[in-house]
């Protein structure tokens, strides 16, 4: 008997399916073959052959346009994961259409099976199955996505706080810090890596990138532009094998490095850090620098700390903060040439010169540098200081809160006196409780003054409790003075009579004991 095969055509849902049924041996079998054609026929009902493939262009990014990321000339690898729509085929688009690149590079595909796409990019895989559903459909209509890349693995060195090693998610909504998504570019990077340090230089960033062949690709990115002009091509999207290197910027320019300190992929200053300092500061030495337990070291608490020590709204330490830590400079100390001497990455020594005095005149904030850990502060000592300059920086955030004086002698409440910077001799002789009257002598009050070499120096002053602020009679003290307020000499003889009196007064009592019993 002769094979007998029928052909019957049914259109649904776009889809022209196409039975056959099939008389073999006298047994009949029915077989469903589906034809997948467009709907868009042309007039006649005529089926047209397939258009030549068209020449992929690796510039064309017409595909990308649609990708929720991007992607430029990213390439694939197991673990991205891509969305696939086919134009009138909801069945395979959308959710359905969502495949993840297996470990092997491919995609596992309906109806057309294993296709390998590792190493291509999106275009390149959108013109390929293209040409594989090209097989089953006429025109076919197809757009790739890329949902989610893979991890990549990067290296990071130079000037950043964590040099080293990391793993990044592909995803752009993992691993969200503060608000800012850390996904797989440069300054998510540079977040990861706890932030450049205040040595890098941002404009020479450099990307070494390995390509095909064992060759190597450098990409040189100006992460100042993308501060100042907002270029988001500087922030560069990375790739599996990436190594970025921050250099180290030659010479600090205070004016960028407060830019700088503010930026989100800066050093994080929240953590404590660790600084020296040194030379014409009441507590010279290594200190600790933390937001939240640093306290004045005067007694203030910490909002107060918080206030007037110099941290700028993102958290930095700054000089100021250090010097404060380190209880205040002392009066001779030489604010306009202060040195803070740095470390880099490369092992150089890079030295800044801060002139707090054009802070505090000038209200110029570039001279309060943000410090970073293994920071060397030297606050030099001065010559001779004007009395008008050294009241201003007594009163200075950085200088002590308070001075301690010592008054000793003919007062009513005499030792240790605690008073604001600045304060004259009546206000601590009145603090002390005031002049003993009848027996202090106003016109001989001593004032001592130690220096921090060890010198010491004497003057005597008139004092008269109701004059102004004078370098003759009323002088601005300094921390550690001690007044001394002599004895009047009337209240000396009188003591001096006693003294005499008391000695002979034993035979005085003879005496009268004598005359009691008429001796004498």
């Amino acid at each position: 008997m002769d094979n007998i095969i029928k052909h019957n055509q049914i259109l649904k849902n776009g889809l022209i399916y196409t039975t056959q049924k099939i008389c073999f041996f006298g047994l009949t079998v029915n077989c469903v073959g589906l034809t997948w054609l467009l709907m868009s026929l042309p007039a006649g009902g005529e089926f047209l052959p397939p258009p030549p493939m068209p020449t992929i262009n690796h510039g064309n990014n017409g595909a990308n346009n649609w990708s929720p990321l991007v992607v430029g000339e990213y390439i694939l690898g197991a673990g991205d994961t891509i969305e696939i729509d086919i134009f009138n085929v909801p069945e395979y688009s959308g959710e359905r259409g969502r495949h993840q690149v297996s470990v092997d590079g491919s995609l596992n595909l309906p109806l057309i099976g294993r296709v390998t796409v590792q190493g291509m990019t999106i275009d390149q895989v959108s013109e390929l199955l293209k040409e594989r559903y090209g097989e089953y459909l006429q025109r076919p209509l197809i757009t790739v996505k890329l949902l989610e890349r893979r991890p990549v693995q990067v290296a990071i060195a130079g000037e950043v706080k964590r040099p080293g090693s990391y793993m990044v998610s592909g995803n752009s909504q993992s691993q969200n810090m503060g608000g800012v998504s850390n996904a797989a570019t440069v300054t998510g990077v540079l977040r990861m890596a706890g932030g450049i340090t205040t040595s890098a230089d941002i404009r020479q960033v450099k990307i070494r990138r390995p390509g095909g062949g064992g060759e190597e690709t450098i990409v040189n990115l100006d992460l100042w532009e993308l501060l100042q002009n907002g270029d988001l091509s500087q922030d560069l999207a990375l790739r599996d094998g990436d190594r970025i290197y921050i250099p180290t910027v030659t010479n600090i320019n205070r004016h960028e490095a407060r830019q700088l300190s503010s930026a989100n992929f800066a050093s994080n200053a929240d953590g404590p850090i660790n600084v020296a300092v040194v030379g014409e500061v009441n507590r010279p030495g290594t200190h600790i620098l933390s937001i939240d337990t640093m306290a004045g070291t005067e007694g203030e608490n910490v909002s107060e700390w918080r206030g007037i020590v110099g941290v700028d709204p993102v958290g930095v330490y700054t000089v100021t903060r250090a010097i404060k830590a380190a209880g205040g400079i002392t009066p001779e100390a030489n604010i306009r040439e202060i040195q803070v001497r740095r470390i880099s990455r490369t092992g150089t020594e890079q030295t800044v010169m801060v002139d707090l005095w054009k802070l505090l005149q000038e209200g110029d904030l570039q001279e309060d540098i943000a410090l970073q850990g293994g920071d060397t502060i030297i606050v030099p000592k001065g010559g001779t200081v004007d009395a008008t300059v050294s009241g201003n920086v007594a009163t200075a955030s950085f200088s002590p809160g308070i001075m301690r004086v010592s008054v000793v002698g003919e007062v009513l409440q005499p030792g240790a006196i605690s008073l604001p910077p600045n304060s004259s001799l009546n206000q601590v002789i009145l603090a002390a409780g005031g002049l003993k009257r009848g027996q202090a002598d106003s016109n001989r009050v001593e004032l001592i003054r130690i220096s921090p070499d060890g010198t010491v120096s004497r003057r005597v002053i008139s004092v008269n409790l109701s004059d102004d602020v004078n370098e003759a009679n009323n002088p601005v003290l300094r921390n550690n003075d001690v007044v001394m307020v002599n004895r009047s000499g009337g209240a000396a003889f009188r003591e001096g009579m006693g003294t005499v009196f008391n000695t002979l007064n034993p035979i005085s009592n003879v005496l009268g004991l004598m005359r009691f019993i008429s001796i004498f």
